[in-house]
């Protein structure tokens, strides 16, 4: 049986596992956030070149 000293020190631990996992995956969202605010920004400043799907060029 495992004694209240190690059953706190055991719950402890789980917990900062926890707060761990979820300070890593609320970075990993900021970041992707950012990322899509980047590419969104990209996008918007990107002129597509003027002839560019206006030909086919088809050879048989």
């Amino acid at each position: 049986m495992m004694d209240i000293a190690a059953a706190s020190v055991a719950m402890s631990q789980n917990a900062l596992s926890q707060a761990v996992g979820i300070r890593v995956l609320s970075m990993a969202k900021n970041q992707a956030e950012i990322q899509g605010q980047n590419i969104v920004q990209m996008m918007s400043q990107s002129q597509p070149h003027p002839t560019l799907g206006k030909h086919l060029d088809l050879k048989v």
